[in-house]
């Protein structure tokens, strides 16, 4: 049982980290139809950034990850406004080649400004806490609450806020949300800052407890496209719950069979989901 609660609290903190990074992704999907195959090197990008924040500047933990989301977001209305805005009208699989470009620039820049060696950023919260008889690290319980205050305060802007309504607007009919006069090029550089500010504040979450290099963000990327697929693609209460579902399967299977079958059992629910639900958990059938 002691086990058991404590792969449950370490699949809990692991799948926050997925809906943050999965949330990010799903907007940029949602809004501008094509997904950001560099997400997982942006999220390398926040690691390496919130260390320097932390590491090199001295500030503190909390205000690192904060900053350095902040800076991500004006890497992502810079990268917005240099890249793909000009590619606005072409198809999308020309905006699909921009972001594998972006990812391998994200990845030499890193390297040359980092090095391609391991880094280990050290979390202020070392301390360990008793759940059920299970000795659970302060930094999971952190990750778990700041996922759940982040993923609050991004229902709130989207629900609340003119910007996150009109993002919500051009996810579900771009066609209309133009005629009614809501401006798509000022929602395209507020996606992409709220997707590139995710990332980071997933990155500096994870960073104290996964070591730092120029291929974090490799494996991330194949779940966080698994997860968006499983939850339904645009969906943002899919990426939500397809986040935990993976993760959950993923510690569980890894704890209790072999890593292996850790790493399986993401794409074993993908296929299992897909096989009842072609279109995802939430993805609707596209009406013709």
């Amino acid at each position: 049982m002691t086990l058991f609660v404590q792969q449950l609290i370490n699949g809990l903190s692991l799948g926050g980290i997925y809906c943050l990074a999965a949330i990010g992704l799903t907007l940029v999907f949602g809004v501008l139809g094509f997904p950001n195959l560099a997400h997982g090197a942006l999220f390398m990008v926040g690691g390496y950034v919130t260390y320097t924040l932390l590491v090199d500047v001295g500030l503190p933990y909390v205000v690192a990850i904060v900053c350095a989301a902040l800076v991500l977001a004006v890497i992502g209305v810079v990268f917005e406004r240099l890249i793909f805005h000009p590619l606005r009208n072409a198809p999308h699989t020309h905006h699909m080649i921009a972001t594998v470009g972006v990812m391998f620039f994200l990845i030499s820049l890193v390297q040359e400004i980092w090095g391609s060696g391991f880094l280990r950023m050290e979390s202020p919260f070392d301390g360990r806490m008793t759940v059920a008889g299970a000795q659970i690290s302060s930094q999971r319980i952190i990750i778990i609450l700041t996922a759940m205050v982040v993923l609050i305060a991004l229902t709130l802007f989207l629900k609340r806020s003119v910007h996150g309504q009109a993002i919500e607007a051009i996810e579900q009919d771009r066609t209309g949300a133009a005629l009614v006069g809501i401006n798509a090029n000022v929602v395209s550089m507020v996606t992409f800052a709220v997707s590139f500010a995710l990332v980071a504040i997933s990155a500096g979450l994870v960073a104290p407890i996964q070591l730092l290099s120029p291929g974090m963000g490799e494996s991330l990327s194949l779940i966080v496209f698994a997860i968006i697929i499983l939850g339904g693609l645009g969906s943002l209460p899919g990426a939500i719950i397809g986040g935990f579902v993976i993760a959950m399967a993923e510690v569980m299977a890894s704890t209790y069979i072999s890593v292996g079958a850790g790493q399986a059992a993401v794409f074993i629910v993908l296929m299992a989901v897909l096989a009842i639900k072609p279109t995802g958990l939430f993805g609707m059938v596209e009406q013709r």
